[in-house]
């Protein structure tokens, strides 16, 4: 069985975490991103492809003539066309999981930064301010503690479920909207319209799909308070950009973190880099070491077991298909 694994310098970043689990189950080809052409080259004769964010599209997988299964270094599949693999009978398998503690630490750090305003002043004594300033303390930038504000969650997954638990740990409120609400949630389930309005902080844990996609738009960011603040660690499409900038840059909230983009890498002059009060990292909540560890472990044992026949997290087919 051959294997090409893409994306390979998503996954590991100067040899800190090994591919062997992957690479001794047979032969395998690593590459790091390829563009669609070069993913038709060295894949055309592959029976699985394990990446991350190359676009498995219907060209790909219908020049992919051998092509048995499409294994992913993430949760999320909106990368790959499921309709077209499907009718190949092509499994598709994500990794769901792996990464909930490290997007929860990296929600939480997101979060206190805004609440107490760290990367502003950090830039501030930097820049001299505090070389320059008269008093041992200066108070420049807005700070509140996160004890009794409200946290709400859109999409209550394994790690909304674990961002609210931390929250609550904090003090905070929370408040949740999901489409699948269970009667044992400790929570208070509220609808989009009563998330939007009455959160304090609003953090978004939900796939893109074409319910979710550009939720946060001005018709939403409409009913928020001015001095609410928006995270959003899922996907950058769950966002209509132009209507976070806006909101951002009139006041009409007070802050936004995003790990997520709509277009990744971003481009020099992208409109998000004005936006004011606005914090980004480039999509790295899910990246710590251990995180990806995991990731690899299990993306190694769903191609191994879909080798012996007993597929497992495939997202496309049912397992007497495959």
């Amino acid at each position: 069985m051959k294997t090409v694994v893409l994306d390979c310098n998503t996954v590991v970043s100067n040899g800190d975490i090994s591919l062997e689990p992957i690479c001794a189950l047979g032969d395998t080809f690593l590459y790091d991103m390829l563009n669609e052409d070069e993913i038709l080259q060295v894949a055309e004769d592959a029976d699985a492809i394990i990446c991350n964010k190359a676009n498995m599209n219907s060209r790909v997988i219908d020049h992919c003539k051998s092509l048995k299964y499409i294994g992913l270094f993430a949760t999320g599949y909106n990368n790959v066309d499921l309709d077209a693999a499907t009718k190949r009978g092509i499994a598709v398998c994500n990794v769901p999981d792996y990464s909930t503690h490290s997007v929860t630490q990296h929600t939480i750090g997101l979060m206190l930064s805004m609440a107490g305003s760290i990367c502003a002043y950090d830039r501030s004594v930097h820049s001299g301010d505090w070389c320059r300033s008269a008093a041992f303390t200066y108070l420049t930038e807005p700070m509140c503690e996160v004890r009794g504000k409200t946290l709400g969650i859109f999409g209550f997954g394994a790690i909304g479920k674990s961002v609210a638990k931390v929250a609550d740990a904090l003090g905070m409120k929370v408040i949740v909207c999901t489409r699948t609400q269970r009667p044992d949630c400790p929570y208070e389930y509220v609808n989009k319209e009563e998330l939007f309005k009455n959160s304090d902080f609003l953090t978004l844990h939900c796939p893109l799909t074409d319910s979710t996609r550009q939720l946060v738009n001005k018709d939403t960011l409409s009913l928020m308070k001015n001095s609410a603040y928006i995270i959003n660690t899922s996907r950058g499409g769950v966002i209509n950009e132009a209507d976070l900038i806006d909101a951002l840059n009139s006041g009409k909230i007070a802050g936004a973190a995003i790990d997520v983009a709509v277009n990744e890498p971003m481009k020099e002059g992208d409109p998000l880099l004005n936006g004011k009060n606005l914090i980004i990292t480039p999509h790295v909540a899910w990246a710590t070491p251990e995180a990806r560890r995991r990731l690899v472990g299990i993306v190694a044992k769903n191609l191994e077991s879909f080798m012996q026949g007993a597929p497992q997290n495939c997202v496309n087919l049912g397992e007497a298909n495959v």
